[in-house]
C-alpha cells in the first residue's frame, strides 16, 4: 500500500481525497499558491508545500513544482484529482520517470482517449457508435464549411484539447461559421493551448448521460452504472443524477459494455468515464472520455456504496478491483448540485470575498464536500466552486425532496451563491418530471427571467410601502412596533425589526 500521497490540487477535492488518504492511514500532502496559503485542504493535509504564486499557470499547472514538492515530502504517489494536471500525459511521464506513482491512467492511454478525435476513432474502429462528424482536426474554416455542409446543419465546433464547455461554438447556419470558428478556436487556444478544432453533427434534444468505469492494472474492466448530467449552462454540468431517470436496464447493459470496450482498447487503467448523447429515441452515441475523476462521482459513491478515490488509490498500488461486474449493484438515488460563488442575477457573474458566516445542511441522506470555512476569503483566481451538495433517496422523489430542505438549510454569508437558483430549478415541473436535456436549463434560465423581471415592480412597490408603515409607526412611538402577541417583545425580536426598517427603506 502507497505510504504518503501528494494532492496536486485544491479546494474540495483536495479535502475529498485527504480525507479519504485518512481513512486509509495514509499521510496526505497538500501544495497551494500563494492565494491558497489559507484554504481548508491546506489546513487539513499533514504536510503542505508552496508551489508558486497566485495564476494556476505559475503554480497549479507547472509540473516541474508538483514533483519537486513531492520529493521535498517523501512521497511515493501523485493525487491530480480533476482539471488542472489530471488529464495532462506529461505529469504521468514526469511521476514514473521520478519513481513516483501517478494515480491514474498510464499516459499513453490518456493520450489516446483524452483526446477527443482520437477516442473517437478508436470508438469507430471497436464499433462504439459515435455522433457524425470529423475524425480529425479541421485545418481551417474553410474545411469547417465542407464538412458542416456534408453533414448537416446544425453543427458544433469543438476543441479537440477542450472540456468544461470551453472551445464549443454552436453553429446554425453558413452565415455564423466564421465568427464561431475565430470565437472558439481563440477561446481553446487561451484555455489549453491549443487552438485546433473538430466539428460534429448538433443533435437538437438529447440527453447528457456518463458512464463510470474502473480497470485495474490485471485486465479487470467494470462499469458502475450511469450518471444523468444534462442540466447544463452552456455545456458545463450543474446537477447531476444517478441512476438517470430514462434508463432501462437494457440500455445500461449496452452502454456499459460500449465503455467496457472503449477502455480496454485504450488500455485504460484506474477510475475513467465515458461520456455519451442519448436521443429520444434512445440511441446513444460516443461523446468523449474523462481520464480522471470526475466533479459528479458522488452521486456513483451513494448508489454503490463504493468510495471511487480509496479504489484509485488501490489500483494505482496493483491490487486488483475488489469486486466484478456481477457484484455493481445500483440501490436507492442521488442528485448533486454545484454550489459557486457567483450570482445568478447578475449573468452569474463570479462572486469572490470573504465568506462571513456559513451553515452546512444535514440530516437523512445528505453528504456535503466542502472546501471552504467562515473567514475565508474566496479568490478571484480559480473557478468559483465552493462545494457540492449531495443528496440520497430510496428513489428520485425523496432524493429531490431531500436536497430542496438542505438547500433550504444551506446559509452563506459576504458572498453571493447559487443556492436559491438551484431551489427554484428543483421546484420545475419539468425538473420534477424528468423533462430535461442539454438545452433544458438555457431555456429554464430565460425563463426564470422573465418570470423575476414580472415580479419585480410589485415587489418593489410592496416592500416600499411595508417600509413607509414601517417607519411611520417607529417615528410616533419612539421605538420599533410592538408585537401582536400578548406579552413584551424578546429583545432578539426588536433588534429584528429594527434591521428590517432599514433594508426596507434602503430598497
Amino acid at each position: 500500500m502507497l505510504k504518503k500521497i501528494l494532492i496536486a490540487n485544491r479546494g474540495e477535492i483536495a479535502v475529498r481525497i485527504l480525507r479519504a488518504c485518512r481513512e486509509m492511514g495514509i499521510a496526505g500532502v497538500a501544495v497551494y499558491s500563494d492565494a491558497d496559503r489559507p484554504s481548508l485542504h491546506v489546513r487539513m493535509a499533514d504536510e503542505a508545500y508552496r508551489i508558486g504564486p497566485a495564476p494556476s499557470r505559475e503554480s497549479y499547472l507547472v509540473i516541474e513544482n508538483i514533483i519537486s514538492a513531492a520529493r521535498d515530502a517523501g512521497c511515493d504517489a501523485i493525487h491530480p484529482g480533476y482539471g488542472f494536471l489530471a488529464e495532462n500525459p506529461a505529469l504521468a511521464r514526469a511521476c514514473a520517470a521520478s519513481g513516483i506513482t501517478f494515480i491514474g491512467p498510464p499516459a499513453p492511454a490518456m493520450e489516446q482517449l483524452g483526446s477527443k478525435t482520437s477516442a473517437r476513432q478508436l470508438a469507430r474502429a471497436v464499433d462504439v457508435p459515435t455522433v457524425p462528424g470529423t475524425l480529425e482536426p479541421i485545418e481551417n474554416v474553410e474545411a469547417a464549411f465542407e464538412a458542416a455542409k456534408t453533414i448537416g446543419f446544425p453543427v458544433v465546433l469543438k476543441a479537440v484539447a477542450g472540456g468544461g464547455g470551453k472551445g464549443m461554438r454552436r453553429v446554425e447556419k453558413e452565415a455564423e461559421m466564421r465568427s464561431a470558428w475565430r470565437d472558439a478556436s481563440s477561446e481553446a487556444l487561451n484555455a489549453f493551448g491549443d487552438s485546433r478544432l473538430f466539428l460534429e453533427k448538433y443533435l437538437s434534444r438529447p440527453r447528457h448521460i456518463e458512464i463510470q468505469i474502473l480497470a485495474d492494472t490485471h485486465g479487470n474492466t467494470i462499469y458502475l452504472g450511469e450518471r444523468e448530467c444534462s442540466v447544463q449552462r452552456r455545456y458545463q454540468k450543474v446537477i447531476e443524477e444517478a441512476p438517470s431517470p430514462v434508463m432501462t436496464p437494457e440500455l445500461r447493459r449496452a452502454m456499459g459494455e460500449a465503455a467496457v470496450k472503449l477502455a480496454g482498447a485504450g488500455g485504460y487503467v484506474s477510475a475513467g468515464t465515458c461520456e455519451f448523447l442519448v436521443d429520444e429515441a434512445r440511441n446513444f452515441y460516443f461523446l468523449e472520455m474523462n481520464t480522471r475523476l470526475q466533479v459528479e462521482h458522488p452521486v456513483t459513491e451513494m448508489v454503490t456504496a463504493l468510495d471511487l478515490v480509496k479504489l484509485q488509490i488501490r489500483v494505482a498500488a496493483g491490487e486488483r478491483l475488489p469486486l466484478s461486474q456481477t457484484d455493481v449493484a445500483l440501490r436507492g438515488h442521488a442528485i448533486e448540485c454545484r454550489i459557486y460563488a457567483e450570482d445568478p442575477e447578475n449573468n452569474f457573474f463570479p462572486s469572490p470575498g470573504r465568506i462571513t458566516s456559513l451553515a452546512a445542511p444535514s440530516g437523512p441522506g445528505i453528504r456535503l464536500d466542502e472546501g471552504v470555512y467562515p473567514g475565508w476569503i474566496v479568490p478571484s483566481d480559480y473557478d468559483p466552486m465552493l462545494a457540492k451538495l449531495i443528496a440520497w433517496g430510496t428513489d428520485r422523489k425523496e432524493a429531490i425532496a431531500r436536497l430542496a430542505r438542505a438547500l433550504g438549510e444551506t446559509q452563506v454569508g459576504g458572498i453571493q451563491t447559487n443556492v436559491s437558483f438551484f431551489r427554484r430549478i428543483l421546484a420545475d415541473d419539468d425538473f420534477v418530471h424528468a423533462n430535461v436535456h442539454t438545452r433544458w436549463l438555457d431555456d429554464f434560465i430565460e425563463r426564470d427571467k422573465n418570470t423575476a423581471r414580472d415580479e419585480a415592480e410589485p415587489a418593489a412597490e410592496d416592500a416600499a410601502a411595508i417600509a413607509l408603515a414601517l417607519w411611520h409607526s417607529a417615528r410616533n412611538s419612539g421605538a420599533p412596533p410592538a408585537s401582536n402577541g400578548a406579552g413584551s417583545d424578546s429583545r432578539w425580536k426588536r433588534e429584528g425589526r429594527r434591521e428590517q426598517i432599514e433594508r426596507l427603506t434602503r430598497l
